[in-house]
């Protein structure tokens, strides 16, 4: 049985908290692409590399937050997560991870949840 887009998102966010970052290797695309909007803007990920080594700096560095919620929305999965912090709980912010033929490819984080769920055609209620 195939897994569902929010089964592999769960399943590549554990790998990542656990540091396995060859089962996040095996859920992206080749030329996967993770940016905030501007795919070509400094700092975007253009290919698996660059992703994989984003989410390595960002372990090490800060930790991957808080995973609060996973929504499906066909190919389109909203990922909520509430970053590490000190202290004080820090906003919500989601990645919209798209998948084709069951690997992802591309990544767009949004600071605003609702504005993720828009851009994944979720309407809020």
């Amino acid at each position: 049985m195939l897994e569902s887009n929010v089964e592999l998102v769960r399943k590549g966010y554990e790998a990542a908290l656990h540091g396995d970052f060859g089962v996040i290797s095996e859920l992206l695309d080749p030329n996967v692409s993770w940016h905030g909007g501007e795919p070509d803007a400094p700092g975007a990920c253009q290919d698996r590399g660059q992703a994989l080594e984003f989410m390595r700096q960002a372990r090490r560095r800060r930790g991957l937050g808080e995973l609060i919620d996973v929504i499906g929305a066909g190919d389109k999965v909203v990922v909520i997560l509430r970053p590490v912090s000190d202290g004080d709980p820090g906003e919500l912010s989601a990645n919209v991870t798209t998948f084709k033929d069951g690997k992802v490819v591309e990544m767009v984080h949004y600071p605003n949840v609702d504005d993720a769920k828009a851009a994944a055609g979720i309407v809020s209620g």
